[in-house]
């Protein structure tokens, strides 16, 4: 990635609990801000909503190895990037496809035609 605005310790940058966020201000007015789930995915990029600034965060990893799924409003786990739901049936299509898969021993080879 590019060049970094800074390089900011974890300590001082401060939680936001109604948000879920750690954040620390920005010299737009705004502030930067990482969550804890990012955190535990090794994610070190600070981003600011209001600019193109972004920071990386010292911190240790394994302070959030533990971190649980962020949960919605409806009380679902979610995922950042997509749907948990298509991600499961995703899943279960590949282990039916595994559970379906036979292998031979016939090793003759057959004539495949092509069109030219």
């Amino acid at each position: 990635m590019g060049a970094y605005y800074d390089e900011i310790e974890i300590e001082d940058m401060v939680w936001d609990a109604e948000k879920g966020v750690f954040h620390y201000p920005c010299p737009c007015g705004d502030r930067f801000e990482i969550s804890r789930r990012q955190l535990a995915d090794y994610e070190d990029i600070a981003t600011c909503p209001s600019c193109s600034l972004i920071t990386r965060i010292i911190y240790d990893p394994l302070d959030f190895e533990d971190e649980p799924e962020e949960e919605d409003d409806d009380g679902a786990a979610s995922e950042e990037n997509g749907d948990s739901d298509s991600d499961d049936d995703d899943d279960q299509a590949f282990e039916d496809a595994m559970d379906k898969l036979t292998i031979t021993e016939d090793v003759t080879p057959r004539p495949v035609a092509i069109a030219a």
